[in-house]
């Protein structure tokens, strides 16, 4: 059998440029939260360019819409991070920086141990999760998936483009 951490991506659409002061309360925390991260329990990976965040991924036709995705161990130590850690905060005050998304705006999903997921798979795991629902293929914290074996086995991990900053 094979080992399997969890990927994770988010998006959002901002309210104003990054650079705009209405950001500034986002944008001057946003290392510290990714440092947290960095630092918690069953931290794997996270996307970033040499400025150590996503920000300047722009992977939609909407120059506000924000990627942020990250790999961990299990989702047990995931969710310990984003809702029982100074990250809750951001979480709190989000609606101070990101519009309210329409569709799905976060999914979950399993990478065998050692695979850096990309933008283009992040992609279409969160479409799949907003047409279909939580599944094997893209699941949310409020409907988890254990790693299956068998349906891994069916994803052909060659189809995704690699990742822009493994």
């Amino acid at each position: 059998m094979t080992a399997y951490h969890v990927a994770q991506v988010n998006i959002g659409r901002i309210k104003a440029p990054l650079d705009d002061p209405r950001m500034a309360g986002f944008m001057t925390r946003l290392d510290e939260f990714n440092a947290l991260a960095d630092a918690s329990p069953g931290f794997v990976w996270r996307l970033q360019t040499s400025e150590g965040n996503a920000t300047y991924f722009r992977p939609y036709d909407d120059e506000r819409t924000l990627l942020n995705m990250s790999v961990w161990s299990n989702v047990d130590d995931l969710k310990r991070y984003v809702y029982h850690t100074g990250h809750a905060e951001l979480l709190r005050h989000r609606h101070e920086w990101f519009e309210v998304f329409a569709g799905a705006y976060a999914a979950l999903w399993w990478v065998p141990v050692g695979h850096i997921p990309g933008i283009d798979e992040a992609k279409k795991r969160i479409a799949y999760l907003d047409a279909h629902g939580p599944t094997q293929f893209a699941f949310t914290f409020k409907q988890t998936f254990p790693p299956d074996e068998e349906f891994q086995e069916t994803i052909d991990w060659a189809s995704f483009l690699p990742c822009p900053a493994a």
